[in-house]
């Protein structure tokens, strides 16, 4: 579960135990600016996660979820364990990391809710224990290259999602020297090399777009809000592309072909979440997905040198087939 559903479960937990009816899926709707499908899966976390949980349905057969306080109490009053209080913050470290600012305070305030609801003594030993984990696990910061993160941008971003409120930007295009106004309707965040955001331009044709985060040059919530596409799935949006630029021209089929000396280390990736892995008799392992993004592809490709070959498409194996290197010391 990411940070971001979990903190939604335990405040769908708070609204249950709250009120005195319970919690609906209308009520879920509004208050997450989730869809109908989104909160039948909420609530069946809800009962997951609370075993306790009650439900009713009432003369309009609306159903209602129901905590009894003293459950929550309860739940509160066992504390919590060094290997959750060393995911939560792990959770806070990433999302400080990916510059998700309004995600970050949410998951620090419900740390300190937490610790705060437990004796002094048991609290500390707790923080004690967490930091030995996070320290045994070495996650201080993912090494590498990555974009700098824009708070204020993802902020204004995270408030049009939640809403779902329509944003005005000025996107700056590959050729513009000026950034040109758009009135989009965002529908959700791409997360890669680069960061992307899922929207319909008001007025467009309707197909959802990628809008690169560093080529916003502003961005402003507007008061109006919006129906979102019940079909989008951005799950489902993102396998379309290997890495999170999607291009309608360059989708199809995938297929690569990795040497006999690399089958092994090939076979502990994950390329697509739609991969299919098969072993060949001379011991090597081609690997088919459907995707597109062969820009992408080819900069991941570039560090297997001479171990992997491109058997389709042929564009993707024109793009990459000069640059196959033999004198690299090392695989992925």
């Amino acid at each position: 579960m990411s940070f971001a559903k979990a903190t939604d479960l335990l405040r769908l937990a708070e609204m249950a135990s709250a009120t005195y009816e319970g919690v609906s899926l209308s009520d879920i709707e509004t208050s997450f600016g989730v869809d109908r499908r989104t909160a039948q899966r909420m609530t069946r976390a809800l009962e997951t996660a609370f075993p306790h949980c009650r439900t009713r349905t009432d003369d309009s057969r609306r159903k209602y979820w129901k905590i009894d306080a003293r459950d929550a109490r309860l739940m509160l009053a066992q504390g919590v364990r060094d290997s959750e209080l060393s995911a939560l913050e792990i959770a806070i470290r990433r999302a400080a990391r990916e510059g998700a600012a309004v995600e970050q305070r949410a998951l620090e305030a419900l740390r300190d809710r937490l610790l705060a609801a437990m004796p002094g003594a048991m609290a500390r030993r707790v923080e004690a224990d967490a930091e030995a984990v996070l320290e045994a696990h070495g996650f201080a910061s993912r090494p590498g290259p990555r974009l700098r993160p824009r708070p204020d941008l993802l902020r204004v971003i995270a408030q049009a999602l939640k809403g779902p409120h329509q944003l005005s930007i000025g996107y700056q295009g590959a050729q513009d020297d000026a950034p040109r106004p758009r009135l989009i309707e965002p529908h959700g965040l791409l997360l890669g090399t680069r960061r992307y955001l899922i929207a319909r331009e008001v007025g467009g044709s309707g197909r959802m777009q990628s809008f690169r985060l560093d080529r916003i040059v502003e961005a402003q919530l507007r008061a109006s809000s919006f129906q979102r596409d019940p079909d989008f799935d951005l799950s489902a949006h993102a396998a379309r592309a290997f890495g999170s630029y999607f291009d309608e021209a360059e989708f199809g089929p995938v297929v690569w072909r990795f040497a006999p000396e690399a089958a092994a280390v090939a076979r502990e990736f994950i390329f697509h979440p739609a991969q299919e892995m098969t072993d060949q008799a001379d011991g090597s392992l081609v690997v088919r997905f459907c995707a597109a993004g062969h820009l992408e592809m080819a900069w991941h490709l570039y560090q297997w040198g001479d171990a992997v070959e491109v058997l389709a498409p042929p564009a993707l194996r024109a793009l990459t087939q000069a640059h196959r290197r033999a004198d690299f010391p090392a695989l992925p």
